[in-house]
């Protein structure tokens, strides 16, 4: 099943692999398969998909992972629509 994507190369999430430990935290957590473990630590493999709710960040032991939470692109989205406009994030 594909997952849904949001915009395009907006989101915030990033992942410091050196901190990772590949404890699975954040692949548990996820509720969109953001993450996978590659040679024993975490990757984003579906970036795009991220909707910044925060959880593998308030979950993760090493604190290798960083997102602004909240409600993702939804405020840029709503705004885009009613404006007219290209939904932009940030």
């Amino acid at each position: 099943m594909d997952t849904q994507h949001y915009l395009k190369n907006v989101t915030t999430l990033q992942l410091d692999q050196g901190k990772c430990n590949g404890c699975r935290m954040c692949l548990a957590v996820c509720p969109h398969g953001v993450f996978e473990i590659e040679n024993k630590r975490a990757t984003i493999v579906k970036k795009d998909s991220c909707m910044e709710c925060g959880a593998c960040q308030l979950n993760c032991p090493r604190e290798a992972i960083t997102v602004k939470q909240g409600v993702g692109c939804a405020a840029a989205i709503i705004w885009g629509a009613l404006t007219g406009r290209e939904p932009a994030c940030g």
